[in-house]
């Protein structure tokens, strides 16, 4: 699926009068959200699963020898273990803040619940909002502000407990 068809996927949701839009394809899920009071406001989330390459990319490794670790950084692999991560689902830029004159979403320390949002990721100049699966306390932000970001990559620690 290409922006274009995104896009005008959008305008037609805007269009119909509808609430809400979920289209799954083989390697992408659309999510449109409108609003029916006639505001502007669209929230749109793409993802593209990844493709079978990633897959040999991490098989790859698991073949090389493998060497005795030192016990150093076992104890901080340890600690965060009892931590969720949150990933990206999607490639682009990190953003903390929903406009730059606006507050950050969240802070270390700050208590989140399920569905809070936690950032904006941009791709293909669409803003896409990352809400929370689970309920608990940020204990670390990975990615700095206005930073490229990957696909699953670590954005935030939480503290579930």
């Amino acid at each position: 699926m290409d922006l274009k068809e995104i896009q005008n996927l959008i305008k037609f949701v805007a269009n119909s009068g509808v609430a809400e839009v979920k289209l799954e394809m083989d390697d992408v899920k659309v999510t449109i959200r409108t609003t029916l009071e006639g505001n502007a406001t669209e929230t749109t989330y793409v993802q593209q699963m990844p493709a079978q390459p990633m897959l040999q990319q991490a098989v790859a490794p698991a073949a090389a020898p493998v060497a005795a670790a030192p016990a150093a950084p076992a104890a901080p692999v340890a600690e965060e273990s009892k931590y969720v991560t949150i990933k990206s689902p999607i490639i682009g830029t990190f953003y903390r803040k929903p406009s730059p004159d606006k507050p950050v979403f969240v802070e270390v320390g700050s208590s989140i619940g399920k569905g809070d949002v936690l950032c904006v990721i941009e791709a293909m100049k669409l803003f896409n909002e990352i809400e929370s699966e689970i309920s608990g306390k940020i204990v670390k932000i990975l990615v700095d502000d206005m930073s490229p970001v990957e696909f699953d990559q670590p954005l935030f620690l939480v503290d579930p407990s």
